[in-house]
């Protein structure tokens, strides 16, 4: 009997709240604390381990690891890379997150380079997909195109580099290059708190580590993020109220909260 896609995203949480997954974030300095927040409050370990020399030996040991390109300073330019080789050496599953990239050179750069060594997920919001596939960019962390548009590329690096490819939006396309999924819980408000999106890369590579296949992970991570999204603007008076609720409706998620809010099909 084959399982509904609301009921298989549920092991993954299951797993996560089980093991609590050790978690390292190499991310955007403007959102580290939020992160490591959502992180904590999803059932994860957070670890901001980003210096050279260091990153590429955490990694190796970490049980999933973030790669966000919001803030290339100069130390990152060095520890990207290196934990980003480690993990893929290691079978550490990785996530690349190639925040604005198109709309500026260096951070463009570092993504396609960092694409050889093969992340277990890209999430990101359509433009940037499309920028990543080699196609026209949007202007910083704003998307420009939909999630449709996008369809194509995510599929294409699916395919070509086997990472499973995430392309944010009003409903998000989740594929692996052969089989696609689709989310439609979340809300708005997302777009009005800084490093909702980065969090959620973060919640994407904890679950990476709770499930076999890594589409169905990916799936979970934004089933629960986003569901407790919901759960959270509906108690919230604005963002500053909505960003302190996320924290406590990812905390409170039960099997079957989940279960009765997931809105998930295969597309």
């Amino acid at each position: 009997m084959t399982l509904s896609l609301s009921t298989q995203v549920i092991e993954p949480w299951h797993n996560l709240q089980e093991n609590t997954p050790l978690v390292q974030c190499i991310t955007n300095t403007v959102v580290q604390s939020f992160t490591a927040n959502i992180l904590l409050a999803a059932g994860a370990s957070p670890a901001m381990v980003d210096i050279p020399g260091e990153s590429a030996d955490f990694a190796r040991v970490a049980s999933g690891l973030l790669i966000n390109l919001g803030t290339i300073n100069v130390s990152h330019q060095l520890s990207i890379p290196e934990a980003a080789h480690a993990a893929f050496e290691a079978g550490t599953p990785w996530v690349l997150d190639p925040v604005a990239i198109g709309a500026l050179k260096t951070r463009t750069r570092i993504a396609h380079e960092l694409l050889q060594y093969r992340p277990t997920a890209i999430r990101g919001n359509a433009s940037e997909i499309i920028a990543l596939a080699g196609g026209e960019g949007g202007r910083g962390t704003d998307a420009t195109a939909s999630v449709e548009a996008a369809a194509e590329s995510a599929t294409q690096l699916a395919r070509e580099y086997g990472s499973v490819v995430a392309v944010s939006g009003p409903v998000d396309l989740i594929t692996d290059g052969e089989t696609s999924i689709e989310c439609a819980n979340g809300h708005e408000i997302l777009t009005r708190v800084t490093g909702a999106g980065c969090s959620l890369g973060a919640c994407v590579a904890a679950y990476l580590s709770t499930h076999e296949n890594p589409l169905i992970a990916t799936a979970a991570a934004h089933a629960t993020f986003e569901v407790a999204a919901e759960k959270a603007q509906a108690k919230s008076q604005g963002p500053g109220t909505f960003a302190v609720n996320l924290l406590d409706e990812l905390s409170l998620l039960t099997a079957d909260s989940l279960q009765e809010s997931v809105k998930i099909s295969q597309r």
